[in-house]
């Protein structure tokens, strides 16, 4: 598909023309919002509150009912709203045991229960008050005010039993997801099995929770390695197309020095990703050891007493009742008592009684450490604001306007006792193994402008972050659990990015969008050793190991072998670490290919282009990449194709010249309006996306 004069006009105009400029004003916050040809809003207003005003208007006409979700999840209202469908009578039994053999939408139940576990209300109100500073707390009143204005406007819309939102459900978002994050969803179902689980951290993909984050790159050069003496930025994440974690671009602007353009989620008042004038930063996914679940010994003669420190000690027991449609306007209260040790919330299973305790539990500054972010300007302030380390995971790579880049691995890693093996549940009845404090920030893993003028970082051991791996001498204790394995796209970056002493403009976008496996990949081992194991294949696989033994690990447009190659290892993932080579399930993989191409292409060598697509609204258009390139594709199988799910969605590219002037370009996988289906914005930069190109949003 050709893209016309006309359209290459568009992109490098769009942020320049303003559309459809509307004033809000509720009574106490008043905000501006532009939107520019590609529909993505650029709000400001006099405070920082009204510009948080204006955002969650703005992102509520493009996406309310995935913001609405989130506010419903975090209060605990997920089974209000959408209840549950029992499939037989013996389904109502099991509502009542909180089980889901015979309900349908048990996770919304399984939701609200967490919610009450982690206790994310109790006190709630004051902490507020005492413990979120005045400023943030403007911030996230100015964007509750904004979702309550939308609902005035569109009254049809709402679901009535949430509103008023107030500042503090914004808090309590960022309470609610920011375990799911890093897998707590995973580690409570882990526990509800019918055994123990040997380990606790996350394992298998089947673990991961659909809020969980999937993957990332952040790459920056300084002026030294750069060809032209700019510094550049690439902002890239990887995650799921739609949902509560899909991305979302604005432009966020006001009289007091706010001026943000970011990629943000459904229920942000603040940018997670992006750049100012004067600085910008990316996060990618890391994987500290965060959770940690202790076996409590129950006393025999009273189930709610627990050995600690040589006595019997109490649980904390608190009743609740989960409000839960059950058929049209009939509800139930599912009754449940909760439980609390010094050590966290408790769960009581058929096997033992345990209690989890994880980072940021509590927490009200997640928000405040993103906003103190957005509104750094330097490299100084950029690292105060990261040292309030509340957020507990991302690493985070840097650059800025006076040639500065800096890389850290950012986790709120507690300080463990070190006798134990942390990774699997330990002994609650001490307090020699109940942590209390975090590692300090400047400990963790970090390096502000390396030798070599090059930072990046691709969900791989923050220990090789540069090109010199001399650069990280030390390391953090073995209970931080601290990623040591290399990605492919870790691999790709240091044999592009890593190999060049002086790169072109042309260069380093040419190598972000690299569709190639390094040879010293998990994929290329695997695929080897495949190969040599199926010497005895069944007959009717032949030519798919042929045509696999031919594969050069490209993901171009035009390769043949790319879609079986995808299809086969794509369940492969991209850590060594959580990865076992099993022969018989790659040949399941295999023979489900070939029939899958077959079925529907006549072939199996079929141009990945072909098979590989991105269908959202209108557009229907071929997806060069793959799964852990850097240039990420992840699919599944819709119909005839292999459907674009995830990977590369929201990019940006930020640079500043030798003055500190900053240029940037960006792009999304979809459009602005990212559910209104009617909106020209909902696929209408789909067709950039195919093409690799992005657009400008700062001139």
């Amino acid at each position: 598909m050709r893209i016309s004069t006309k359209f290459i006009l568009l992109i490098f105009t769009s942020v320049l023309v303003a559309q459809d400029a509307i004033i809000i004003n509720d009574g106490k916050y008043k905000a501006t919002i532009n939107r520019d040809n590609w529909g993505v809003p650029h709000v400001h207003g006099r405070s920082d509150g009204d510009a948080a005003f204006g955002l969650a208007y703005a992102h509520a006409q493009d996406d309310f009912k995935t913001i609405q979700n989130v506010l419903v999840a975090s209060r605990g209202m997920l089974g209000q709203l959408y209840g549950v469908k029992l499939k037989s009578i013996k389904g109502f039994f099991d509502l009542l045991k909180g089980k889901g053999t015979g309900v349908k939408g048990i996770e919304n139940i399984a939701n609200d229960y967490y919610v009450h576990v982690i206790g994310i209300w109790d006190g709630l109100d004051k902490r507020y008050i005492n413990e979120v500073p005045a400023d943030v707390r403007d911030v996230c009143d100015g964007y509750a005010a904004g979702i309550n204005l939308y609902v005035k406007d569109n009254p049809k819309a709402a679901y009535k039993k949430l509103y008023p939102v107030q500042g503090i459900d914004i808090v309590a978002g960022f309470m609610h997801r920011t375990p799911l994050f890093y897998g707590f969803g995973g580690v409570i179902r882990k526990l509800m099995r019918a055994e123990p689980p040997t380990l606790i951290g996350l394992g298998p993909e089947e673990e991961k929770d659909p809020m969980q984050m999937l993957a990332s790159n952040v790459i920056a050069v300084a002026p030294k390695r750069s060809a032209d003496g700019y510094t550049r930025l690439m902002v890239n994440s990887h995650q799921p197309w739609s949902g509560p974690v899909a991305w979302y671009e604005a432009h966020i602007s006001s009289d007091d020095g706010w001026d943000m353009v970011a990629g943000l989620f459904p229920g942000s008042p603040v940018g997670f990703v992006g750049h100012n004038p004067d600085l910008g930063w990316g996060h990618t996914i890391n994987d500290p050891d965060l959770i940690d679940v202790y076996h409590l010994t129950i006393n025999p003669d009273n189930e709610n007493q627990y050995w600690y420190d040589g006595n019997w000690r109490d649980l904390e027991v608190k009743k609740t009742k989960i409000k839960v449609k059950i058929l049209g306007p009939l509800s139930w209260k599912v009754k449940r008592d909760l439980y609390r040790s010094i050590h966290g919330p408790v769960l009581k299973t058929d096997h033992g009684t345990y209690a989890i305790r994880y980072a940021s539990m509590g927490d009200l500054r997640l928000i405040e450490q993103w906003y103190r972010m957005n509104r750094a300007h330097n490299l100084t302030e950029f690292k105060k604001a990261m040292a309030i380390n509340a957020i507990p995971m991302f690493n985070t790579g840097y650059a800025d306007k006076s040639g500065n880049i800096y890389f850290v691995y950012n986790a709120r890693i507690p300080k463990r006792h070190p006798d134990l093996d942390w990774r699997s549940i330990v002994p609650g009845d001490t307090s020699v193994y109940l942590w209390t404090e975090y590692l300090p920030f400047e400990d963790l893993p970090q390096i502000e402008n390396p030798p070599g003028g090059f930072i990046y970082n691709c969900n791989n051991t923050p220990y090789l972050c540069t090109d010199d791996p001399s650069d990280f001498p030390d390391r953090l204790p073995a209970y931080a659990g601290v990623d040591m394995h290399q990605t492919n796209r870790a691999l790709r970056a240091l044999e592009l990015y890593g190999q060049d002493k002086s790169i072109t403009r042309e260069e380093f976008l040419r190598y972000k969008y690299d569709k190639k496996y390094s040879q010293e990949s998990l994929v290329v081992e695997v695929l080897r050793k495949f190969i040599k194991d199926s010497k005895t294949i069944r007959k009717e696989l032949k030519p798919g190991i042929d045509l696999l033994n031919s594969w050069d690990f490209s993901g171009e447009l035009e390769n043949r072998a790319a879609a079986l190659g995808f299809l086969t290892f794509r369940h492969v993932g991209f850590n060594p670490e959580k990865y076992t080579y099993d022969y018989d399930k790659i040949v399941e993989k295999l023979a489900a290919a070939v029939e899958f191409l077959t079925t529907n292409y006549g072939r199996i060598d079929v141009p990945l282009g072909e098979v590989q697509r991105l269908r959202h609204g209108t557009a229907d258009l071929p997806l060069a990449g793959g799964p852990d390139m850097l240039r990420a594709i992840y699919t599944k199988n819709d119909e005839n194709i292999m459907k674009g799910v995830a990977g590369d969605c929201y990019v940006q590219f930020v640079e500043w010249d030798a003055n500190g002037n900053v240029r940037a370009e960006s792009i999304h996988q979809f459009g602005a309006s990212t559910s209104v289906e009617s909106s020209t914005h909902y696929d209408d930069q789909a067709e950039l996306f195919s093409k690799e190109i992005m657009k400008l949003i700062r001139p």
